[in-house]
């Protein structure tokens, strides 16, 4: 994914305009792919499928808690997970965000697989920067999301299908190791390493969230610090994930709350038929 301008496409192409791991997380986020292995040391099966903060950002609200609002607006079983295609039909598409484009597509430069994290306590933080918020997933499509208004903004946007049990264990091992892991951990994706420090709870409320976790960290490769933002909602047997850089550095990265509520409400669309 690059800096955006109006007719360029959001694709994860971030090696040569991030620290090189960071690159590397976010590209495998912003992309999908088939055939999954867990990460090492994960009890998890492979994954299969296509595969906020303090203010708000890019016209977004980062206020209320780790929770969000009751209305969810869609009329069907949320603890059913999701097929493949209505995953796909689901997933964001450019026109229905105002302000950004998406894009979709492997990356000849993005690496598949799950992060491995030096602690087994934050292994939940290194899975939600892989290619599906945890190796559980039944399917994942994946999305990247470059802001027109604020040049630099840069967001993986995925949407999962789990079974509902999977999807709560997720969510209660994210919150779990945003407590635990706060001085910070190592991951490594196919030999290459980067360590995150700062780890830090964010609030964060999203329209339609059964529950949702949210955490800023500082990536550092070979000196350089690149600030990120995540968040992870769950619905039912739905899991979305968001990972928010800004490639130009100005501001502290925010996922805009509309990405995270307008994907809420494709789901529950789809869901309803």
């Amino acid at each position: 994914m690059r800096p955006m301008t109006a007719g360029t496409s959001a694709r994860p192409t971030l090696l040569t305009a991030l620290s090189a791991f960071s690159a590397l997380l976010l590209a495998t986020a912003c992309t999908s792919d088939d055939g999954k292995e867990p990460a090492k040391g994960s009890d998890a099966p492979a994954s299969s499928g296509a595969t906020t903060g303090a203010g708000p950002a890019d016209g977004g609200s980062g206020d209320g808690g780790a929770g969000g609002d009751s209305d969810k607006g869609d009329g069907g079983d949320t603890s059913k997970p999701l097929s493949s295609p209505q995953l796909e039909r689901s997933a964001l598409a450019t026109g229905d965000l105002p302000g950004f484009q998406v894009s979709s597509g492997k990356s000849a430069l993005a690496p598949a697989g799950q992060p491995a994290a030096d602690t087994p306590t934050c292994q939940p933080l290194a899975d939600a920067m892989g290619d599906a918020p945890s190796p559980r997933a039944k399917s994942t499509v994946n999305r990247g999301l470059g802001s027109v208004k604020n040049v630099g903004l840069a967001v993986s946007a995925s949407v999962s299908a789990y079974s509902e049990a999977d999807a709560v264990k997720l969510m209660d091992g994210l919150k779990k190791a945003v407590g635990a892991c706060g001085k910070g951990f190592t991951a490594t994706l196919q030999g290459r390493s980067g360590s995150y420090r700062e780890v830090k709870e964010s609030p964060f409320t999203t329209k339609g969230a059964d529950e949702t976790v949210s955490w800023t960290a500082v990536g550092t490769n070979e000196g350089v610090a690149t600030p990120v933002h995540l968040v992870v909602v769950r619905q039912g047997a739905t899991v979305a994930r968001f990972m928010a850089l800004d490639l130009a550095r100005r501001v502290p990265p925010r996922v805009p709350r509309e990405v995270a509520d307008k994907q809420l409400a494709k789901v529950g669309q789809v869901r309803a038929g």
